[in-house]
């Protein structure tokens, strides 16, 4: 199971559940969704199981 986060700026975080956030997300305020989460892609599923957690900023995905 994980848990997903989004900050003010939208921005995502997914972590294991149970494990204390990454320094990595030490910018700014996360807010845990109250949505549960059926289903996570095969990339995050990968990034959590490696590094314990998955960050991707919507910055990121509007230059592509």
């Amino acid at each position: 199971m994980v848990e997903v986060y989004f900050n003010v700026r939208r921005d995502l975080l997914v972590v294991r559940k149970g494990v204390p956030m990454p320094a990595v997300s030490a910018q700014g305020k996360w807010r845990k969704t109250k949505k549960r989460i059926v289903r996570i892609s095969e990339e995050i599923r990968q990034a959590v199981h490696s590094q314990g957690y998955y960050m991707r900023k919507l910055s990121d995905l509007k230059k592509n």
